[in-house]
């Protein structure tokens, strides 16, 4: 009980009677005492702000301005750059195009020709051996055709024989085939 009586002594106003104290700062005594405070700390926050800190604010966003406005520069000369080896790229692409075009018709051309050389060597080649062939051919057939004779008169001779028993004579076979021929 002796410590909540030291409490209660110590919020009581001195003799033993309570006091209404209000809040400081609505206490209209003490406005002139708060105004000149205000008005120190005010010159004193204003005095550090604008020579200590607003230089080095001022400072940093002058800094951070200029690094913009360089990154900026950068940006635009690389995207000038950028362009411009796009344009080289697409001209050396559609030289390239053009070349391999080029390339490719002059290839064709080159192997049509070797082409059209080697189908007329060939068809040369094709003629002469179908010239050969006919020739051969006509030399068999005349041949054969110098044989035909002797071959029917022998075969002539043979049937009359078979079916008359008789051989006939060569000179009337003969004369029987002249006539047939008529």
């Amino acid at each position: 009980m002796a410590q909540a009586q030291t409490t209660h002594a110590a919020t009581e106003a001195p003799g033993g009677a309570h006091e209404d104290i209000g809040f400081p700062p609505f206490e209209t005594e003490t406005y002139g005492g708060q105004l000149l405070w205000l008005a120190i700390t005010f010159a004193a926050l204003y005095f550090l702000l604008s020579r200590l800190v607003l230089p080095r604010l001022s400072g940093i966003i002058e800094t951070r301005r200029e690094t913009i406005a360089r990154d900026l520069d950068e940006a635009a000369a690389m995207k000038t750059r950028a362009e411009e080896a796009g344009t080289a790229y697409e001209k050396a692409l559609a030289e390239a195009k053009g070349q391999a075009q080029r390339l490719a018709q002059e290839t064709r051309s080159k192997l049509a020709a070797e082409s059209d050389a080697k189908r007329k060597a060939l068809e040369a080649d094709l003629g002469q051996r179908l010239a050969e062939s006919e020739t051969t051919i006509a030399a068999k057939k005349t041949e054969a055709m110098s044989h035909v004779r002797a071959i029917a008169q022998e075969t002539t001779m043979a049937i009359v024989e078979r079916l008359s028993g008789q051989a006939p004579s060569p000179k009337a076979v003969e004369a029987a085939l002249d006539q047939s021929k008529l």
